[in-house]
């Protein structure tokens, strides 16, 4: 590819003559180039003159490459468009010239699909659901079937399950393999039956392989949750088609083993992340259903989005360079905002807000409440956190022994400060009880919920947490629903997804604190969700005393 943006002057003036109808002089282009362009490896290496590499380096900040002799860019649409686009003003000798302009055709083509869509200059295909999705669902699965895999990070309670049934119809995207929680496996069944009852169902019933046809035909659609993905990864990639990743959060530790850049041992990754990626690069649609895709910090994005479609923001370190501030682990997006728009514009992520969508409802209105807390409960264990707090701050002690007395330490206080004001957190959900207000409570400590039944046990709660077995969380949600209690207590990382609640309460109660907010963010969506007619009151009991 040889080609610059310098013309020469044209021929001087001839008198007489209309220059305005006189022929055009021809454009000559120059030959110079200015370096060359190569794809090697899977990664683009540009090597230029000295000043083009300094605005080459300035340009494209994800860069690797220490010198101003050779820069590396992984080679995405993205990459090849901003190459291209590079070149018009310096002129490269391009050794791989096709790779290069299918790669920026690709984009453009994407792009251009976004942007119609979101729009509303191209309509959405019809889809053929027993109950019709609505115009905005049917969007989402237009565009996924258009870019190929992207996270649908839609507010709670928009509907993002219909967006992800709505592909299944379609054409050419079954087997289908829908993984999710444990706890959300039969609401997923339902829905797949309520909307698409023709679709064959499978629920994976072990965490190993085996014959699942039973001799009859393939399912559509298999069901599985995410800690049996390392068993079965292998042998579903010869299978599906199309995979949706739900509460796709899960995948924000990453794969299990660090990439060539990123191994620096500074997380450990889990086995269902590997699975799940391994799963994703062998499907030909992939769906990441959030919202909210990570939970702390913007790092964690990054292991999500990889997992479901590979590459698409570079390597890790290339992330961290372009988009990131802050040291591993506890890396965070430097532009949020900016970051999300690219993100749109690429056709990686759709997010839209229930104003968006048509779907006002009124804002959570939220009550910080201060109540007593037990000091008795701090003194048992003063004695114990104070060696831990001296460890910690110890500077001879080991870094390893240090991470653990830290951990140790905030552990111990979470839950002293959770029992220190158990009995009056009970007392305020029984106020809100004795008035026949619906509560769904949130806590986490096991200690915690055995104060609360005890002095609750008038109101006959049900319990949703990590010692129920799916079945008994299914009748728990259903004993709320149907009136048979009107306290639900819920663990602070359970029950993402559940739905229904919304039909009987309007009020929440945060018994315990979660460290990050937006777990507090996914509790109050569980009832503040299309269906609820009321004003959402979400009470956060927190006390002067504790951690």
């Amino acid at each position: 590819m040889k080609q610059v943006a310098l013309f020469k002057k044209g021929p001087p003036a001839v008198p007489g003559v209309n220059r305005a109808l006189a022929p055009a002089a021809p454009v000559e282009r120059s030959e110079r180039t200015y370096g060359t362009l190569r794809l090697k490896d899977g990664r683009w290496e540009l090597t230029a003159e000295p000043h083009v590499m300094i605005i080459a380096k300035r340009m494209f900040a994800q860069a690797s490459g220490r010198s101003y002799k050779t820069i590396r860019l992984s080679h995405s649409p993205e990459v090849c468009r901003d190459l291209d686009w590079f070149l018009q003003r310096y002129p490269l000798e391009v050794q791989n010239e096709l790779a290069l302009r299918e790669g920026a055709d690709a984009h453009r083509e994407q792009q251009t699909l976004v942007d119609k869509l979101l729009a509303g200059k191209l309509a959405p295909a019809e889809v053929k659901l027993a109950l019709p999705p609505r115009d905005y669902q049917r969007v989402a699965a237009q565009m996924l079937m258009g870019v190929k895999r992207m996270i649908l990070g839609d507010d709670l309670g928009v509907g993002k399950t219909v967006s992800a049934i709505c592909p299944l119809v379609m054409g050419n995207t079954t087997p289908a393999l829908i993984v999710t929680m444990t706890h959300l496996v039969a609401q997923w069944r339902r829905e797949l039956e309520r909307f698409a009852p023709d679709l064959l169902v499978h629920v994976l019933g072990k965490a190993t392989p085996y014959d699942y046809t039973r001799g009859e035909r393939h399912p559509d659609v298999l069901l599985s949750t995410y800690h049996k993905l390392d068993g079965w990864a292998e042998t579903l990639t010869r299978v599906v088609r199309y995979v949706v990743f739900d509460e796709c959060q899960e995948l924000r530790s990453g794969p299990a083993q660090e990439d060539e850049e990123g191994g620096t041992g500074s997380r450990k990754g889990s086995k269902k992340c590997s699975a799940a990626a391994h799963l994703s690069k062998h499907a030909e649609y992939v769906l990441g259903l959030s919202a909210t895709p990570f939970y702390n910090r913007g790092g964690e994005l990054f292991w999500v989005m990889d997992a479901i479609k590979p590459g698409a923001l570079g390597t890790r370190e290339e992330f961290k360079k372009a988009h990131c501030t802050g040291a591993e682990p506890k890396i965070s997006l430097k532009e949020p905002d900016a970051f999300g728009c690219m993100m749109r514009d690429a056709g990686l992520m759709l997010r839209r807000t229930r104003e968006d969508v048509g779907q006002q409802m009124p804002p959570v209105t939220v009550v910080p409440h201060i109540v007593q807390s037990d000091h008795r409960v701090f003194e048992d264990v003063a004695s114990h956190a104070a060696e831990l707090a001296r460890l910690v701050l110890d500077k001879s002690a080991a870094r390893q022994e240090k991470f653990k007395a830290s951990a140790d330490l905030d552990q111990m206080l979470r839950q002293a400060t959770g029992l220190a004001k158990a009995p009056y957190v009970a007392d305020f959900v029984e106020m809100l009880l004795s008035d026949d207000e619906p509560v769904v409570l949130f806590g986490w400590h096991k200690a915690v919920y055995k104060v609360w039944r005890e002095r609750l046990e008038r109101f006959k709660p049900w319990f949703y947490t990590g010692d129920e077995t799916p079945k008994q969380k299914d009748e728990a949600v259903k004993a709320f629903i149907t009136g048979e209690t009107k306290l639900l207590v819920l663990s602070l990382r359970s029950g993402a997804g559940v739905d229904g609640l919304q039909q009987v309460c309007a009020t929440c109660v945060f018994g315990e604190l979660d460290w990050s907010p937006g777990v507090h963010d996914q509790c109050t969506g569980r009832i503040d969700r299309p269906g609820q007619k009321r004003r959402v009151v979400s009470y956060y009991l927190v006390s002067e005393s504790g951690s």
